[in-house]
C-alpha cells in the first residue's frame, strides 16, 4: 500500500478526545480488524506516514508500538511494519483446504466455545411465550433497561446466591459482549487505564481497545493490583474470577476478598465477568462472586455459555446510578432486547439449575475424553485439567501457536491461537480447544491435531 492511501482510509481519526497516538491507534486497528487491512499489508514508515498525518513522529511510532504489544502489527528492521498474519485470505480459505481433502464444511471446530444447540428447555420456554404474548396489553415492547420481568428473575438468583439485588440494579443487554461494549462507552474516555488479566477473553479487549483505553497488565487472579494502581492509576480492572477465559482456573476466595478490598480502597471501577461462573464441574465448590464483597463492583451474566448464545440475553448488576447511565447509553443505539427472548430468558432463569447439572455432565466427559485422547495421540504437549466450563488451555512444546493454528486448519480442525486472547503479547505456545462435540468427533479431532503437529514438527 503506497502511504498516501492509508490517511485516506483514516479519515477523521484525529476527531476524538484523547492522546492523539491512541486515537491513530484505534483507526488503524478497525482498518485491520475489518480487513481494510489484511494480513502482510505493508504500513508506512514512521517518519512518511508522520509527513502525511502532518503529526510528530512519535505520535505514529507509540500507535504502532501499542499496535505491535497487542499482536496486531509486525515490526522488523529491514522489512518495515507489516500487519500480522498471513499474507493472503487464501492460506486458510476452503479452497487451499480442499486440496488436502478437506471442505469447509468438513472442518472440526473446536475454536467456538458456545452450546451448538439449543436444549429442550428453550423449546418449552418459548412455548410459554406464545402462551403469554396474547396476555400482552399497553406495551410497545421498548423495555431500554430490559423487561421487568426478567431483571426481577436475574435479581433473584443474585439473591438465592447471598447477593440481595434490587431489580433497579440490573440491565438486560443482547448478550455479555453488548454488556462490555455498553461499559466501556460509559466508563471510558481515550488514554484511560484499564487493568486486565495478561491472558483474558478477547471480546473484553477489544471493547477496551475501541474505547482508546490503554492496557495493563497483571497475572490472571490480578495479584499486584495495589502496586498498579499506584503506578498507573487505572479506571478500571476487568476480571474474570470463576471459570477463567481462557485458563479455566478459579480465583481463591482469600483472594477475592482482597482484590475487591484493593479495587474498593484505590477507587477502581472492578468490572467481574460471571460467563462461564455456572459451569463448575462436580466437586468443585462455586466462590461468592465479587460483587457479594462490595456493592459497587460491576458483575456481567450471560445465558449463551450455559443455555444457548442465539438466545442472545445477558446483563449487568451495577449500582443503580451506573445502570441509569448504561441506559441512557443503550437508548442511543436500541430499545432494549428482545420481549419474547427476554421472556423466555425469565422462564428458563428459575429452572437453569437442573440444566446446568446435565450440561456440566456432558462438560465433564467430553473435557476427559479430549485430554485422554490427546495425551495418548500428542504425549509432548501439556493439557492441565480445568475446573469448569468448556475448553482446554494447552502448551505446546516448542513452536509458534498461531503458526501451528494454520497447520492444523489445513489438516482439518480449527483451533484458537493463545496470543488471540493476549492483552499485550505472549501466549505465543498457547491454543484453546473446546470439548463441547460428540466424543468421536473429539477422538478425531485428536487425530488431525496429532498429524497437523508432526507435519509441523
Amino acid at each position: 500500500m503506497e502511504p498516501i492511501d492509508l490517511p485516506e482510509r483514516l479519515g477523521q481519526w484525529a476527531a476524538g478526545r484523547g492522546p492523539l497516538y491512541l486515537l491513530l491507534a484505534s483507526a488503524l486497528r478497525r482498518l485491520i480488524d475489518d480487513g481494510e487491512l489484511p494480513g502482510g499489508t505493508l504500513l508506512p514508515p514512521d517518519r512518511a506516514l508522520a509527513a502525511t498525518l502532518a503529526v510528530g513522529r512519535t505520535t505514529v511510532v507509540n500507535a504502532y508500538e501499542q499496535l505491535q504489544a497487542e499482536g496486531k502489527i509486525v515490526r522488523r528492521q529491514g522489512s518495515g511494519t507489516r500487519v500480522a498474519g498471513p499474507t493472503s485470505r487464501q492460506d486458510t480459505s476452503g479452497a487451499t483446504l480442499l486440496s488436502l481433502g478437506y471442505s469447509a464444511d468438513e472442518i472440526i471446530q473446536l475454536v467456538l466455545s458456545a452450546p451448538p444447540t439449543p436444549p429442550t428447555e428453550v423449546i418449552d420456554a418459548y412455548e410459554q411465550v406464545v402462551r403469554h404474548l396474547p396476555q400482552i396489553t399497553d406495551d410497545v415492547g421498548y423495555h431500554p433497561a430490559g423487561h421487568a420481568t426478567l431483571r426481577r428473575a436475574i435479581a433473584d438468583r443474585y439473591d438465592r446466591r447471598g447477593v440481595p439485588t434490587d431489580p433497579g440494579q440490573i440491565i438486560v443487554t443482547n448478550g455479555a459482549q453488548q454488556a462490555l461494549s455498553l461499559l466501556a462507552r460509559a466508563l471510558l474516555k481515550p488514554g484511560d487505564r484499564v487493568v486486565v488479566e495478561a491472558s483474558t477473553h478477547p471480546g473484553a479487549l477489544e471493547a477496551f481497545r475501541e474505547a482508546a483505553a490503554r492496557l495493563h497488565t497483571l497475572p490472571v487472579g490480578l495479584p499486584g493490583l495495589d502496586a498498579a494502581a499506584r503506578d498507573v492509576r487505572p479506571i478500571a480492572a476487568y476480571a474474570i474470577p470463576t471459570v477463567h477465559n481462557p485458563t479455566g482456573t478459579v480465583m481463591p476466595t482469600p483472594a477475592r476478598r482482597r482484590l475487591v478490598d484493593t479495587a474498593v480502597a484505590a477507587g477502581i471501577t472492578l468490572i467481574e465477568d460471571e460467563a462461564f461462573a455456572d459451569l463448575l464441574f462436580a466437586g468443585q465448590d462455586r466462590p461468592p462472586p465479587l460483587c457479594s464483597y462490595a456493592d459497587s463492583v460491576i458483575a456481567i451474566g450471560s445465558l449463551s455459555k450455559t443455555v444457548w448464545a442465539g438466545l442472545r440475553t445477558g446483563w449487568l448488576r451495577a449500582p443503580a446510578p451506573v445502570i441509569a447511565q448504561l441506559v441512557r447509553l443503550r437508548n442511543l443505539h436500541d430499545h432494549g432486547s428482545n420481549v419474547p427472548a427476554q421472556i423466555a430468558a425469565s422462564y428458563l432463569l428459575p429452572r437453569l439449575d437442573a440444566l446446568v447439572e446435565r450440561r456440566v455432565a456432558d462438560l465433564e466427559r467430553g473435557h476427559d475424553h479430549l485430554r485422554a485422547q490427546v495425551a495418548r495421540l500428542i504425549p509432548d504437549w501439556e493439557v492441565p485439567p480445568v475446573a469448569g466450563g468448556h475448553t482446554l488451555w494447552a502448551r505446546l512444546p516448542k513452536g509458534n501457536a498461531v503458526t501451528f493454528a494454520q497447520v492444523a486448519l489445513r489438516h482439518g480442525v480449527a483451533i484458537y491461537p493463545g496470543p488471540i486472547s493476549a492483552a499485550r503479547g505472549g501466549a505465543d505456545d498457547r491454543i484453546r480447544m473446546h470439548f463441547l462435540l460428540h466424543p468421536d468427533q473429539l477422538t478425531e479431532a485428536a487425530r488431525r491435531l496429532a498429524a497437523a503437529w508432526y507435519a509441523y514438527r
